[in-house]
C-alpha cells in the first residue's frame, strides 16, 4: 500500500459540460469549478499533502475560446488570486504559491498583478506548495526546455531536461486525477509529461464542479490502497 502522495496533480475537466447539461452559460460552470477547487484545497491541507498542482487553464482555453468567455476567465482568475493572497488558510498553513505557463505573456495586467501579489506574499512559505498551471501546455513546456538546452550548449540527459523545465522546482507527480472523462480516459497537450512518467492515474466521469472534498478524499484513499511499482 502507498503512503499519502507527496505530489497530486488535478486536470479539472467538465466545467462547460456541467453548465450545458443544466442549460446555463459556460461562465456559470467555470464559477462552480472555482467552488469545487476551494473545497478540494481545504481537503488537500487537511490531508497534509505537501504538493498540489492544478491545471487552471491550457493555451487552448485562452487562445481558442470566445473573447467573452476568455474575458470572464480572466476575471475569475483575478478574483481567485486576490482571495488566495489574503486567505487565512493559505498563511496559516504556510502555502507557497507557484504559477507556471505563459500567463505573463497572455493575461491582462490586472490579472497578472493579482497573480504576482499571491506569489510575492507566499514566497517564503515552505510547508505546502500550491502550483497553478496557467496558459500551460506540456508540449509547449518541453519544446521550450529543448530550446533552452540547445541555447546553453549543454549535454542532454535526464538531469538537464528536469533542470530546464518550467516545473524544475517541483518533485515528480505521484498521482494524476482527471475529472469528466471516465469513459474517455486520456491526457491532454502532454500534461507535465516529464514529471508524470511513473504517476498513478485516476479518471472519473464526475464533471469538475461536482468533484469536491468528499470525492477528492475518496480518490486519495484509492491511491493509498495501490501498490506503486515504478515501472518494475
Amino acid at each position: 500500500m502507498s503512503k499519502i502522495p507527496n505530489h497530486v496533480a488535478v486536470i479539472p475537466d467538465g466545467n462547460r459540460r456541467w453548465a450545458k447539461k443544466r442549460g446555463l452559460p459556460s461562465i456559470i460552470g467555470h464559477q462552480k469549478g472555482v467552488d469545487a477547487l476551494e473545497s478540494i484545497l481545504d481537503k488537500f491541507l487537511e490531508m497534509k499533502i505537501p504538493y498540489f498542482t492544478f491545471w487552471g487553464s491550457s493555451m487552448d482555453n485562452i487562445t481558442n475560446r470566445t473573447k467573452k468567455e476568455v474575458s470572464y476567465l480572466f476575471d475569475i482568475f483575478e478574483n481567485q488570486f486576490k482571495r488566495i493572497a489574503d486567505h487565512k488558510r493559505i498563511h496559516k498553513n504556510k502555502v507557497k504559491i507557484i504559477v507556471l505557463g505563459r500567463w505573463e505573456e497572455l493575461f491582462p495586467e490586472t490579472t497578472k498583478k493579482a497573480i504576482k501579489e499571491a506569489i510575492e506574499k507566499t514566497k517564503n512559505y515552505d510547508k505546502h506548495v500550491l502550483t497553478f498551471l496557467m496558459a500551460y501546455n506540456g508540449d509547449d513546456e518541453m519544446i521550450e526546455c529543448i530550446k533552452t538546452i540547445k541555447k546553453k550548449g549543454i549535454a542532454v540527459n535526464s538531469q538537464t531536461i528536469k533542470d530546464n523545465l518550467w516545473t524544475k522546482d517541483l518533485p515528480s507527480v505521484d498521482f494524476v486525477i482527471r475529472t469528466g472523462c471516465d469513459k474517455d480516459p486520456h491526457n491532454s497537450a502532454g500534461f507535465m509529461m516529464w514529471d508524470t512518467t511513473y504517476s498513478q492515474l485516476f479518471f472519473t466521469d464526475k464533471l469538475f464542479p461536482d468533484f469536491k472534498e468528499k470525492e477528492f478524499e475518496k480518490t486519495i484513499n484509492d491511491y493509498m490502497e495501490r501498490e506503486r511499482r515504478m515501472g518494475k
